[in-house]
């Protein structure tokens, strides 16, 4: 399933967030949105998962603008996965990913076989399946991530967008975070501030500069020396890597 973006442009009172975005995701196609902190990246994340409205501008998934189409149906076809999410209500993991199947249900309707395949499937997907009697606040950092991940998947989604997954976890949770969003058979738009992690998992990158894109292609594209100096401000190197020729920054000193 496509996500394109038309001139999309949103902002509080008078300063401008995003400013005149466009992008397409192909079917399938893992995305990553990078910039500098207060670059539009959550902002964007959100426009395009129909959680905010632009001020101008549309978002077309699967060729139909979501903005009219019912916020159960779109959840139906579109999951956000955000930064974290705390609760202090101590609830078995199978209970946070059930309530990943509330946009398949009516208020009137009964617990169903496939609303527990779903949940099950997903529970499985991200190999939680022998934590799913675990109270919640037993989790690590990782753990919670994953169960977040498959709260999403429970909704069977075809589009899944995911604002910096990997915050706040330690370098072999954020590998494997990825390397698990990556192997799913869905579209994703992912917000992330490692760029090393960016250039390992996306298939592109979207560079967002105040609000704007500033470059959009491939990693080895994008990850260039001069956009590094000019959108981030650091001095690097950029080294070839054995995984399919991705592109490895080395920051220097001073």
């Amino acid at each position: 399933m496509s996500v394109v973006a038309h001139n999309l442009s949103w902002g509080v009172k008078r300063k401008t967030i995003v400013s005149d975005v466009s992008l397409t995701v192909g079917p399938g196609e893992t995305l990553g949105l990078i910039g500098p902190n207060g670059s539009g990246k959550s902002s964007l994340l959100r426009l395009l998962a129909g959680l905010r409205r632009p001020a101008s501008g549309r978002v077309e998934i699967n060729e139909q603008d979501i903005a009219q189409v019912p916020r159960k149906a779109l959840s139906r076809q579109v999951a956000f996965v955000q930064q974290s999410a705390e609760t202090d209500t101590n609830v078995a993991v199978a209970d946070v990913v059930r309530l990943g199947r509330t946009p398949h249900r009516s208020a009137l309707s009964g617990w169903s076989e496939a609303d527990e395949t779903a949940v099950r499937g997903a529970l499985a997907r991200v190999d939680m399946t022998s934590r799913s009697a675990q109270a919640w606040q037993t989790l690590s950092g990782g753990e919670r991530q994953r169960v977040h991940i498959a709260r999403a998947l429970a909704q069977v989604p075809q589009v899944m967008f995911l604002d910096e997954p990997t915050n706040h976890l330690d370098i072999h949770h954020q590998i494997e975070i990825l390397r698990m969003v990556r192997d799913l058979d869905l579209t994703s738009v992912i917000a992330l501030h490692d760029l090393n992690l960016a250039a390992m998992f996306c298939d592109r990158i979207v560079v967002l500069q105040e609000g704007s894109v500033c470059a959009c292609g491939t990693p080895q594209a994008v990850l260039t020396r001069d956009i590094l100096h000019d959108v981030f401000r650091v001095t690097a190197q950029i080294e070839g890597s054995a995984d399919a020729g991705r592109p490895h920054i080395r920051y220097s000193a001073g």
